[in-house]
């Protein structure tokens, strides 16, 4: 049995959630890698919704869950976010959730600079969730981080403290801000101890172990590939690397460890916050995309900028984070619509492009250049067999799969879990 790893391979959003819920029913272990509690997965489970921005989703389903040290947490938004689930219902405990003793863990001074930078930056605005997740990994890169770990050796925590406070009170100075409350900071840090501890396991034994068991683990991404600090829309990206290689850096397995790559891909584009968008349909036409696919975020509630399908940043995506079949999810979304449009190639300063160019300017100002293709006005709604679906849909998925240069391997025809048409099946190719 193969191991999967999920990644968005556009913007994020491309419902992710739902496939992992899909798969996390067969596998034993979910693991999240990267990112914090600033991707927002919805689950529906029956007559239940189940919202999620840090908690992987095998969580809801009494599935092995951890989170990773690639990932930066929160413990206050942990606390309440298993609260949360438990009032739904869902039994979560040390036995069912682990988190790495060495993540990194987001306190309030990075929220408030967070803030303060977004606030500051005028035309230059990010567009950030302001959940100090950025802020948190730059204390990481720069040795100053406090981690799940330090909770247990609170009173050993001076020295560390006084090279956060060093770096962040010169910051708030700038930004005509008091130094760092170091009383408030601990009496908050005591406070959650006690909650965050009984979890805090070293995962990279936990995941060996289970990986020499022959387990079947399913690492669960956040965000998207185009948000990657490295491969993505810079400077409008999150923080961390998105793509399937952090899977291994991210939990402490090796990069053998990734197995199929799943590579989830919305049949439409979708974007929140600021930066390019190529295939932006600011009309009619994207406000009936986001209108019938719900485009609202699940973390900030942020409506989101929604286009047509981009094959050429979808197959920038793949290559780039080493996809081996996608996920093609929302189809149903496009019920109805007379024709389709789907991006081929770009325009830029009279020369074709086959990629996205890398600076910003460039990416701002690139023509699309569209193929129109058929619409269909039959339901692909709930379908779950190739059978039940109208002919032109067929054939705009089998075009999609030509222009991106990689198979489909699942399609989403609603948010209900079961509604899927599984054409490869990831844990055993």
């Amino acid at each position: 049995m193969a191991n999967v790893t999920v990644i968005g391979a556009q913007w994020g959003d491309e419902g992710k959630g739902k496939i992992v819920d899909w798969l996390a029913s067969r596998a034993d272990v979910v693991v999240r890698f990267q990112g914090g509690h600033n991707a927002g997965h919805t689950l529906v489970v029956g007559d239940q919704v189940y919202k999620l921005s840090l908690l992987p989703s095998g969580v809801v389903r009494g599935t092995l869950s951890v989170i990773g040290n690639g990932v930066v947490l929160d413990p206050w938004h942990f606390r309440d976010e298993v609260a949360k689930l438990r009032a739904q219902g869902v039994n979560v405990s040390p036995e069912t959730l682990q988190v790495a003793e060495t993540c990194p863990l987001i306190l309030p001074l990075h929220r408030d600079l967070d803030a303060l930078r977004e606030d500051a930056s005028g035309a230059g605005k990010i567009g950030t969730t302001r959940r100090g997740i950025g802020p948190a990994y730059e204390d990481k890169a720069g040795r100053r981080a406090i981690r799940v770990c330090d909770l247990a050796h609170l009173d050993d925590l001076g020295p560390q403290l006084d090279r956060l406070c060093a770096h962040h009170d010169a910051l708030r100075a700038g930004f005509g801000q008091p130094p760092v409350d170091r009383d408030a900071l601990m009496a908050d840090l005591r406070e959650v101890a006690d909650f965050v501890l009984p979890y805090a396991k070293p995962v990279w034994l936990t995941l060996g172990g289970q990986r020499e068991w022959g387990k079947r683990i399913l690492f669960e991404g956040a965000q998207g590939v185009l948000l990657d600090v490295d491969h993505g829309t810079y400077p409008f990206v999150t923080s961390s690397n998105t793509v399937s290689g952090t899977a291994a850096s991210g939990s402490g397995l090796g990069p053998s460890a990734a197995g199929f790559v799943l590579g989830i891909v919305k049949a439409y584009t979708t974007r929140v916050g600021s930066g390019p968008f190529p295939t932006e349909q600011d009309n009619d036409v994207g406000e009936r995309l986001g209108t019938r696919g719900h485009e609202f975020g699940t973390v900030t509630g942020r409506k989101r900028r929604c286009g047509w399908f981009d094959a050429v940043l979808v197959r920038q995506a793949l290559a780039v984070a080493g996809v081996t079949g996608i996920a093609l999810t929302k189809l149903d979304v496009l019920d109805g619509f007379d024709e389709l449009k789907i991006c081929t190639g770009y325009r830029l300063n009279g020369k074709n492009y086959g990629y996205l160019p890398p600076h910003a300017r460039d990416q701002a100002s690139v023509e699309p250049v569209y193929e129109t293709v058929e619409g269909w006005s039959g339901s692909t709604a709930g379908a779950r067999s190739w059978a039940e679906l109208p002919a032109p849909a067929v054939k705009y998925i089998r075009r999609i799969e030509e222009l991106i240069g990689c198979p489909v391997a699942l399609v989403s025809t609603s948010p209900e879990r079961e509604d899927t048409i599984l054409v490869r099946d990831p844990f055993r190719d």
